[in-house]
C-alpha cells in the first residue's frame, strides 16, 4: 500500500512538472541518459540525508549507464517510453510506462534503453547528504 502511495505522488509529480523538464532537457544530447532534477532538499527529521525528485532523458541506440550504487534508496518509474533495468547477477526486466523499481541502498544496478524511441523516467532518492549520487561498481 506504501509503495502504491509513493507511486501515485511520483506520477502526479510527473504529470505537474513534465513540461519544465521538457524545456529544460538537452535538444542535442550527446551521452546515454541526461538528468533534470527538480530538486533536493534534506530529509524532514534527518538532515544527515537528502530527498532528490529527478526526471531522465534516456536516448535510443546508445549505452546505458554502468553497473553502479547509491548511497540511499531509489524509487524509479517510467513515464514514457521502456527500459531495461538490471541487478547485478539478475536476469534483465523490462519497465514499461507506469510500471516502477525500488532500488534499496547499495543495489548494483544499471538502465539501458534497448528500445527505438527515448524514454523518459522520473526518480525519488533519499540519499546520504553530501556524498555522490553515484558511484561506478566494482
Amino acid at each position: 500500500m506504501r509503495n502504491a502511495i509513493l507511486m501515485a505522488a511520483i506520477l502526479a509529480a510527473t504529470v505537474t512538472l513534465t513540461p519544465a523538464a521538457l524545456a529544460q532537457t538537452s535538444t542535442s544530447p550527446t551521452g546515454p541518459a541526461f538528468s533534470t532534477r527538480f530538486f533536493t532538499t534534506p530529509l524532514e527529521n534527518d538532515p544527515s540525508r537528502d530527498v532528490r525528485l529527478q526526471m531522465q532523458l534516456h536516448l535510443p541506440n546508445r549505452p546505458g549507464n554502468p553497473f553502479h550504487t547509491h548511497s540511499g534508496d531509489q524509487w524509479e518509474a517510467v513515464v514514457e517510453g521502456e527500459i531495461t533495468f538490471t541487478v547485478r547477477g539478475q536476469e534483465p526486466r523490462v519497465l514499461k510506462t507506469g510500471e516502477s523499481v525500488y532500488i534499496p541502498r547499495g543495489t548494483v544496478h544499471r538502465n539501458e534503453n534497448k528500445s527505438t524511441q527515448p524514454t523518459r523516467t522520473i526518480e525519488l532518492l533519499i540519499i546520504d547528504k553530501g556524498k555522490p549520487q553515484n558511484t561506478p561498481a566494482e
